[in-house]
């Protein structure tokens, strides 16, 4: 299983929306595609998850993320926002990179927690930040995902 399995440009933003953590998750959302009712109960799940504990993990990544009866497989989404947001992350530095992972309530395949696992892998490796934040198009996303072997 390979992350850009569950990706496509169009899923890809290098400049993501919003100056609050609510409207970088209202435009992540935006990002998988789903129907605009669905959209407002996917961001209400993200921020609830959020307000539970911040999926910021340092060094400018956060990996929102969330189970929801509102979509019927996995959706991952990345988006860059150009100047970072406040988002509680671990060592109170401002977000840049958003990796969103929405998934089914339930799921068979265990999808969920390996694709979440991936990204957490990935956003742990000392080039990753840099990486991204030199992308200059979604293709040059994908060619860094290729590169990592993800």
């Amino acid at each position: 299983m390979l992350l850009r399995e569950f990706l496509a440009p169009e899923r890809v933003s290098l400049r993501l929306a919003g100056a609050t953590r609510e409207d970088v998750l209202e435009s992540l959302v935006d990002l998988i595609g789903i129907e605009e009712r669905s959209r407002g109960v996917l961001a209400r799940a993200l921020r609830r998850r959020e307000n539970l504990g911040s999926t910021g993990i340092g060094r400018g990544i956060a990996i929102p993320h969330c189970r929801s009866l509102v979509v019927s497989r996995l959706h991952l989404a990345y988006g860059r926002h150009p100047d970072g947001v406040e988002f509680r992350a671990i060592d109170n530095r401002p977000v840049h990179h958003f990796f969103l992972i929405v998934a089914p309530r339930t799921e068979v395949s265990g999808q969920y927690l390996r694709v979440l696992g991936k990204v957490a892998r990935l956003a742990k490796e000392a080039d990753v930040p840099a990486r991204l934040a030199s992308l200059t198009s979604p293709r040059s996303f994908f060619d860094l995902l290729e590169s990592k072997g993800v």
